[in-house]
């Protein structure tokens, strides 16, 4: 979309916020799983493959998702690091994941989406969005497609997730609701709160963090919990915003591509993902009793989501958090570590 001025880029702004509210509201009142991120995700995503001129709340992202470390780290308690060596084979097995997930779908886009090697690895690749397009795009792959790889991925991956914890597992996925469960917040307590968002935004920028706008506060936020500064968590309506912003850029991250290319992208996805759901399933189920964990809590930290929208997820399933949000952690720092290892092994292998 060509520069506008800015009252008009923020009346579409707008517009946009509230359809993905609108969205959110519709899913919450038909109870179905994670409304208010996955209805904005959705129901945008259907706006702009219609050509809808809707734009992009990047303005907003910065500042939401703090608040969704805020929250992911309300959860924490005094147990949670003391739980660091019982997760440590858990955290050892995602090596394996990684190196399986490679063998297996790498190929696969090479061979059936005719991608090269590049462009193929860091698509297939379960890591963070950011860090995969930066580095794929530095080594040579086509950034475009790898964007839109990785956020058909995010879309599929929670999708699945929603309706097979909601269809087979009989679980209500449903997240944030709007009355607020927790002690009631006060005026120290929104100051401590506000001081973990800000101070831990600008820290985990500081320390080159992944997701620094999440970790940081998520960090800060954990530590105020496990001290006992503080118990409260952000209002619920605050965290729905946060959801619903967050949801709504989702759906806008395909506006502008050209419908053959995002289709035709998102059927290889799917292929993909299905390939690497069925991965973090067979670790869930074969090896959740050698992790000490329950199956649904393996596979909500192999499951290859973004760390923002599975620490969501874990928040709405009542799991725990720091072990699912530590394991995304982790896979993106070793994918970062051995992207271009790894894939010049691959392709060695597949005779480029």
């Amino acid at each position: 979309m060509p520069d506008l001025p800015a009252p008009k880029r923020l009346l579409l702004i707008l517009m946009t916020l509230m359809i993905g509210a609108a969205a959110g509201t519709g899913f919450y009142l038909a109870h179905m799983p994670l409304p208010w991120m996955l209805g904005p995700m959705l129901v945008i995503f259907v706006f702009v493959m219609a050509g809808a001129p809707l734009e992009a709340p990047n303005q907003l992202r910065p500042i939401v998702i703090p608040v969704i470390g805020v929250m992911l780290g309300s959860s924490f308690d005094t147990d949670t690091f003391q739980n660091l060596s019982r997760w440590a084979l858990s955290l050892a097995g995602l090596s394996v994941y990684i190196a399986l997930s490679a063998a297996l779908v790498v190929p696969f886009y090479i061979k059936v989406g005719r991608l090269d090697p590049i462009t193929a690895f860091f698509s297939a690749m379960p890591g963070g969005l950011n860090e995969m397009t930066v580095i794929g795009g530095a080594l040579g792959g086509d950034e475009k497609r790898i964007i839109l790889a990785h956020a058909g991925r995010i879309v599929v991956t929670i999708s699945i997730i929603a309706l097979y914890f909601r269809v087979f597992l009989g679980y209500e996925v449903t997240g944030i609701t709007l009355k607020s469960d927790g002690p009631e917040i006060t005026l120290m307590s929104a100051a401590i709160l506000l001081a973990c968002a800000v101070v831990g935004a600008w820290g985990g920028a500081k320390l080159r963090l992944p997701a620094p706008g999440l970790l940081g506060p998520m960090i800060l936020s954990g530590a105020a919990h496990m001290t006992g500064l503080t118990h409260s968590s952000p209002p619920a309506l605050l965290v729905i915003a946060a959801q619903v912003i967050l949801g709504t850029s989702m759906g806008c991250r395909f506006r502008g591509a050209r419908p053959a290319l995002v289709f035709g992208t998102l059927a290889l996805t799917l292929g993909g993902t299905l390939v690497t759901m069925a991965l973090s399933l067979g670790f869930a189920v074969g090896l959740h009793q050698l992790f000490g964990q329950t199956t649904e809590q393996v596979l909500l930290a192999y499951a290859p989501g973004g760390l923002t929208e599975m620490s969501l997820v874990a928040l709405a399933m009542h799991a725990e958090v720091a072990y699912i949000s530590l394991h995304h952690l982790v896979r993106i720092v070793i994918l970062v570590a051995i992207a271009p290892t790894l894939l010049s092994r691959i392709a060695g292998r597949l005779g480029y």
